[in-house]
């Protein structure tokens, strides 16, 4: 089995994961959590993760049934990882804006609470308190 240095970082098992806790503003750092607290968001989801990232255009691919190892909650809502590939065949970096893990981490929590899905959910929270 070839070592880590040896393998392009085109290879899928190269590309970095995210997994939702690490931008969950709910956890501690002790808990996962791998961003400050003013930054990070309420309870994201990998779906949301991996669409902000391929909006952008990075290339990513989620994995449904992977866990992060300190959840302990169990449920689907706290399920999956996404895999974002940073660099290239020949070690450049795929998009500048990204230099590393952190920046997509911070980029990823700064935009999750703009998607349509966040933006609908407070909205129709709002009428249905105004109609009771």
């Amino acid at each position: 089995m070839a070592c880590a240095a040896a393998r392009s970082p085109a290879d899928q098992d190269r590309f970095i994961c995210i997994y939702p806790a690490y931008l969950n503003n709910k956890k501690t750092i002790a808990e996962g959590r791998r961003i400050p607290i003013s930054k990070a968001v309420e309870n994201p989801t990998a779906t949301e993760i991996q669409d902000v990232c391929s909006a952008v255009g990075l290339n990513v691919f989620l994995e449904k049934n992977k866990m992060y190892s300190r959840e302990w909650n169990r449920d689907v809502q706290y399920r999956g990882r996404v895999r974002v590939q940073l660099k290239q065949e020949d070690g450049s970096l795929c998009l500048v804006q990204f230099p590393s893990r952190k920046s997509v981490m911070l980029y990823v929590a700064e935009m999750i609470p703009k998607l349509k899905t966040r933006t609908q959910k407070i909205g129709g929270g709002d009428q249905s308190l105004q109609q009771g």
